[in-house]
C-alpha cells in the first residue's frame, strides 16, 4: 500500500507520519510507504519527521501545483489531506494564501486524484467552520456559519469535498476535530505559545477576559481518529473527532501557570480578536459508534507531557520561534 500525506511536515501531518512508519494503527495500512508532500512553509519542518526511512519519501511541493501532484500521485491507494493555511490571527492579517491553500488547493489535490485513479481521500478540517455554539454541541449535519477567514475557508475547501464525491464519485470523507495539544506544534497557537513565553519569564497575551471555550484534543487521539475513517469511513460521510475536554482559555492558562510553576503576573488581558467565537463543541458520537473511536490520552497527563516536551527541547521550539540554527531533531515523544 502507498499513501500520500500533504502538510506531511507540519504539526498534525508529521505526527500522522511518524505513527504510520511507526506501524501503529491496525488494519490494512501496516507496512504502508508513505510519500509526504509539505511547501515547507514557516509551519513545516523538515526536521519534523525522520531523517530517514525505507518506507518514507519526501517530496517538496505545493498542493496547489497541479503538475506536480500528477506527477507524484501515480500508484498510491490514498491520500490524507492536512496542507492548509491554519492560524486564524494571520488570516485576519492577509486572507488571500488561506484561500488560495485551503480552497484551490483542495480542489487542485481532488482534480489530480480524479485523474490519476486514487482511491481513497480524507480530507481534514476543523470544528471552527460551525463558527460560535452558545449552548449544546454541533452534529455533522449542523450548518456551515464560519466567523474568520481561516475558517471560511476550510468550510470551502469541505464544500469541495463534498462537490467532488457527489459530482465525481470521488471516495472522500471528511474529519473535523477540535483544538489539537501535543509535541512539535508551532508556537504561534495558544498552549505552545503560552508554554514558551512563560518557561521563559516572558508575559503571555490573553485575549478579552478569557472567557472563550475551546475543546482540546491530544494530537495522538486525533491521528487515530483519521486512520479509522481512512480505513472505515464512508464516502462523502463527515466525522467529529473529539476529546471531550472543554476548558476556558482562563482556567486553561492557570493550569500552564501551574505546569510551568511561572508567576501569574505574566498574564496580560489584551483587546480581543476580532469575530472572536466565543464557544465551539462537537458531537462525536458518529465516530465512536460506527468505527469504534475512543479518545486515550487524558487530558490532564497529555498537557503535563506537553508542556515536559516544550521544557525539555528548547533547541527546537527557538529554531522555530526564533528562528535560530540547530544541529539535531528533538526525540520522537
Amino acid at each position: 500500500m502507498r499513501i500520500l500525506v500533504t502538510g506531511a511536515a507540519g504539526f498534525i501531518g508529521s505526527h500522522f507520519v511518524r505513527a504510520l512508519l511507526d506501524d501503529r494503527y491496525a488494519g490494512g495500512w501496516r507496512d504502508a510507504a508513505v510519500t509526504a508532500l509539505d511547501k515547507l512553509t514557516y509551519a513545516g519542518a523538515r526536521r519534523n519527521l525522520p531523517a530517514a526511512h525505507p518506507r518514507l519519501t519526501f517530496v517538496r511541493g505545493d498542493v496547489c501545483d497541479r503538475a506536480l501532484l500528477r506527477d507524484v500521485l501515480p500508484g498510491h491507494d490514498a491520500v490524507v489531506h492536512f496542507a492548509a493555511e491554519t492560524h486564524v490571527d494571520r488570516s485576519l492579517q492577509g486572507a488571500g494564501e488561506f484561500f488560495r491553500t485551503n480552497v484551490l488547493g483542495t480542489q487542485t489535490l481532488l482534480d489530480a486524484v480524479l485523474e490519476t485513479g486514487v482511491e481513497r481521500v480524507v480530507h481534514v478540517s476543523t470544528d471552527e467552520v460551525y463558527g460560535s455554539i452558545a449552548a449544546g454541541s454541533w452534529t455533522e449535519d449542523s450548518p456551515l456559519r464560519p466567523n474568520s477567514p481561516y475558517a471560511a475557508s476550510k468550510a470551502g475547501a469541505d464544500l469541495v469535498a463534498r462537490a467532488y464525491w457527489r459530482t465525481h464519485r470521488v471516495n472522500v470523507s471528511v474529519t473535523r476535530c477540535s483544538n489539537n495539544y501535543g509535541p512539535f506544534q508551532h508556537p504561534e497557537k495558544l498552549i505552545p505559545l503560552f508554554v514558551t513565553n512563560l518557561l521563559e519569564g516572558r508575559p503571555v497575551p490573553l485575549y478579552g477576559d478569557g472567557r472563550n471555550v475551546r475543546e482540546w484534543l491530544h494530537v495522538d487521539d486525533h491521528c487515530r481518529g483519521i486512520h479509522l475513517v481512512l480505513d472505515r469511513g464512508e464516502p462523502g460521510e463527515v466525522y467529529h473527532v473529539g476529546g471531550g475536554n472543554a476548558w476556558t482559555n482562563r482556567d486553561l492558562t492557570r493550569r500552564l501557570l501551574d505546569l510551568t510553576g511561572a508567576d501569574p503576573d505574566l498574564v496580560r488581558h489584551v483587546a480581543d480578536r476580532r469575530a472572536h467565537d466565543l464557544r465551539y463543541a462537537i458531537d462525536d458520537t458518529r465516530i465512536r459508534e460506527e468505527l469504534g473511536y475512543v479518545p486515550r490520552v487524558g487530558f490532564d497527563a497529555g498537557l503535563a507531557a506537553t508542556v515536559a516536551w516544550y521544557r525539555d527541547n528548547p533547541d527546537w521550539w527557538k529554531a522555530v520561534k526564533y528562528g535560530a540554527e540547530r544541529s539535531a531533531p528533538p526525540p520522537a515523544p
